[in-house]
């Protein structure tokens, strides 16, 4: 598999993730991509909650967009990989693939961009320089892999 290099976080449909079609409403694809996918991933990237608790930055999302593949129901294994595709001083570009991890197919993707923000002053801020190199090395990384399909997409009905 391409993805395998990339960073992989894993979780469990819930219960209440369901909707009355018997299958993940799709809030939910969002609360999974951000909870598990994108807080593992800024964790692994040392940008996360330990690093709000020290440094007293965060991110916050500017965009984010998802397309729904295939469904999932309660109790499907899951599986993310996330891929870093574009970044500059304040801000990150990156895609996220939600896999049936034991059926393997794409669920769905959720492309996201953030803003790195000093929690003080609620602006944006810059990243430091071993930030940044942590950045490129997940950009080369990702590089290896191609760019992931679906990315930047528009949204719209095809005529």
């Amino acid at each position: 598999m391409l993805d395998r290099p990339l960073f992989t976080s894993t979780a469990v449909v819930k219960p209440e993730w369901i909707d009355y079609n018997g299958h993940m409403n799709m809030g939910y694809y969002l609360v999974a991509f951000d909870h598990i996918a994108t807080d593992s991933y800024f964790d692994f990237l040392d940008i996360g909650i330990t690093h709000l608790q020290t440094r007293n930055h965060s991110t916050f999302t500017l965009g984010s967009n998802i397309d729904f593949a295939h469904e999932v129901v309660a109790g499907d294994a899951l599986r993310f990989t996330t891929q870093l595709v574009d970044y500059d001083s304040k801000r990150l570009h990156y895609f996220h693939t939600m896999y049936h991890a034991d059926k393997g197919y794409v669920a769905a993707t959720n492309e996201c961009l953030t803003m790195y923000i000093d929690m003080a002053t609620r602006r944006g801020a810059g990243f430091t320089e071993a930030q940044m190199r942590r950045f490129q090395e997940q950009l080369d990384l990702g590089k290896n892999v191609g760019v992931p399909a679906g990315f930047g997409r528009n949204l719209g009905i095809r005529r």
